[in-house]
């Protein structure tokens, strides 16, 4: 009976060509885009998730308000994991990782390769995340000064072979380290919130190691299996309390936190499940650019109405021509078939034709996958839809929206009555002609939904395209790493100020994008720093030309200049930190900063301008 149900399902689809080809190219391209859609969010919904013990691996975040500044950081203290592991039982293991430095220049025969994927870390890195060893020891590994582990990849590249382990790679293209490999591991999955190449001893960081008020190390604790995450930051007020405050004391007229909070000011340390880091994180200093849950949310919803859309398509041309299986339906009921038996016949035509639908959408995910990873940064293949975890939904997707597409035109042309289909007078029917027209209806406003939503992202692309967020984004280019000339940098830009075509140059670590690598320290209007008086500031060392080649604006006041000697001790504030220190006039005043050893020793600078507010975070933010 089955096979009778597909036979006749088939010759139907080939009696019908040209209808059939409709009905399954339409099908076909909502199966394509679900698909593609399904597959992006599995990708964004797996990360980390792939490591042992990942549900039980947090992050340490800190917040902090002070001055009127409010930082949001995926980063803490150095000495914060370790002082967890000591004091609390619940804490396994402890790990940091220091990406400040970024990458490095590594020697390859003559020739300096640059490599940005480079990291610090302790030696518990490979006990607290589960990356495969291909040789060496991982527990020791990274015990050592000079010390470094790199990935299969790396190691191919430099010794043409997956196993390097004692072998020697040299950092530096001015001042120049040897490292000595210690291990080699797999490849880091894609789908992991961090990814590097090489992972060097943290014994090589050059920091100031054991301060508590300085956060530049992204550390992950493991907690014990019946701990819960949210009781456990209540210890962060204790920790608090025990090691932060007496060092804090050194620098500034403090009390107590309750005092520190009465002045308007806060210090929170929290934990972070690992598992969210990637789509629900959005702090600073991130060490990768993570996803958005609400775009999983939004994505998801567009995956389930094109899909939808196609199912009523197929549901409105299946129904249209109703009229031309009148006659079949009607001679079937005459002689004997069963009602539920049609409903099953026209139901297995609906599944055959989601089936070769979902053959042809197969082949068109294979032709568009490479433009949709570039517009996706993915690296998705085809492969993927066979998996293990994604090929139940591959399976039973045709068979759904072949019962979901097909269920509603089965019941309605197996209700046509036998005599009235035969005098050829089908009528077909009030109830049915609402039906479609609410189907139609549905979906032509689906359609003009997503069409609007898509004119929407285009004008917010577009606005942040042409907003004035403050200085020129548009013809200025970066040349990365050019500490590298080894102390020719001048030389080197006079000598590209030269070139045809070049207006402006400058040089400078901190450019006035996101995620951009930056410094901040605290400041006072008055020489004595206070909990009440202290403001928390980013501070970016430029060169004379960084404001001219940006193109930003000065409200008042000048420029650095290499004819005023005194400008060594001079600063630019902007005029968002001109408001917070309440001058009418800030040119000529001082602002004061701590030279790292008590409070009562600051170092004044002099403000000498006063530069136009500029976008350097996102346009979500205002201007710190």
């Amino acid at each position: 009976m089955i096979s009778n149900y597909f036979k006749i399902a088939w010759r139907n689809l080939i009696k019908n060509k040209f209808f059939s080809l409709i009905n399954i190219f339409g099908l076909a391209i909502g199966l394509c885009s679900f698909l593609l859609i399904s597959l992006y969010i599995l990708d964004e919904l797996s990360y980390d998730k792939h490591f042992k013990n990942a549900d039980r691996i947090y992050r340490i975040n800190s917040d902090i308000l002070f001055g009127g500044t409010s930082l949001k950081l995926s980063q803490s203290s150095d000495p914060m994991g370790a002082v967890l592991k000591k004091d609390y039982h619940q804490v396994e293991q402890y790990t940091r990782i220091y990406t400040n430095e970024g990458g490095d220049f590594v020697r390859k025969g003559n020739q300096y390769v640059f490599e940005d994927r480079i990291a610090y870390a302790d030696s518990t890195f490979f006990d607290m995340f589960s990356i495969p060893v291909i040789e060496g020891d991982p527990a020791t590994a990274l015990d050592a000064p000079n010390s470094v582990v790199i990935n299969e990849t790396m190691a191919r590249k430099y010794f043409n072979s997956a196993y390097a382990v004692g072998k020697t790679l040299e950092f530096g293209a001015t001042e120049k380290t040897i490292f000595t490999i210690k291990a080699v591991y797999k490849d880091i999955p894609e789908n992991t919130h961090f990814n590097f190449d090489m992972i060097l001893s943290m014994d090589n960081v050059s920091y100031g190691f054991g301060n508590f008020l300085s956060h530049n190390f992204s550390t992950y604790i493991r907690l014990t299996p019946e701990t819960d995450y949210r009781s456990f930051d209540e210890k962060f007020i204790s920790v608090t309390n025990k090691y932060i405050l007496p060092q804090a004391k050194q620098f500034m007229d403090i009390n107590s936190m309750d005092d520190f909070k009465k002045s308007g000011n806060d210090l929170r340390y929290s934990l972070f499940p690992m598992k969210d880091i990637h789509l629900r994180s959005d702090r600073s200093f991130e060490i990768n650019t993570g996803g958005n849950i609400q775009y999983i949310y939004i994505f998801g919803a567009v995956a389930i109405f094109l899909l939808i859309i196609a199912c009523i398509n197929f549901m409105n041309l299946s129904t249209a021509r109703s009229s031309s299986r009148a006659k079949e339906v009607g001679i079937r009921k005459v002689l004997g078939t069963e009602k539920l038996t049609l409903i099953w016949q026209f139901i297995a035509e609906s599944a055959m034709t989601s089936y070769i639908a979902l053959l042809l959408a197969i082949i068109m995910i294979a032709v568009v996958l490479p433009v949709f990873n570039d517009i996706s940064a993915k690296s998705i293949h085809a492969m993927d839809l066979f998996k293990v975890n994604f090929l139940p939904l591959l399976l039973l997707l045709p068979m759904l929206t072949g019962l979901l597409a097909g269920y509603y035109p089965a019941f309605f042309l197996s209700s046509f009555k036998p005599v009235e289909v035969l005098k050829s007078k089908l009528n077909a029917g009030l109830a049915g002609s609402k039906l479609r027209n609410i189907l139609v209806v549905f979906q032509f406003a689906v359609s003009l939904i997503l069409i609007i939503s898509t004119i929407i992202v285009y004008q917010q692309l577009e606005y942040i395209q042409t907003k004035n967020i403050g200085f020129d984004k548009d013809q200025v280019l970066v040349l990365d790493e050019t500490y590298a000339l080894n102390g020719n940098q001048e030389a080197f830009k006079n000598d590209i100020l030269q070139l045809a075509g070049v207006k402006h140059g400058s040089q400078s670590q901190y450019l006035p994008v996101s995620n951009s690598s930056r410094n901040d320290n605290t400041f006072s209007k008055e020489a004595f720093m206070t909990e009440k008086n202290g403001i928390n500031m980013q501070v970016w060392k430029i060169d004379y030309d960084y404001i001219p080649t940006l193109g930003m604006e000065l409200a008042g006041g000048r420029n650095f200049s290499k004819e005023f000697g005194a400008d060594s001790n001079a600063v630019i504030i902007n005029e968002t930190t001109a408001k917070m220190l309440g001058y009418d006039d800030p040119v000529g005043k001082y602002i004061y900063t701590s030279d790292g050893n008590s409070s009562n020793q600051g170092i004044a600078l002099s403000i000498i301008g006063v530069v136009k507010n500029f976008h350097f975070e996102t346009l979500k933010e205002d201007i710190g």
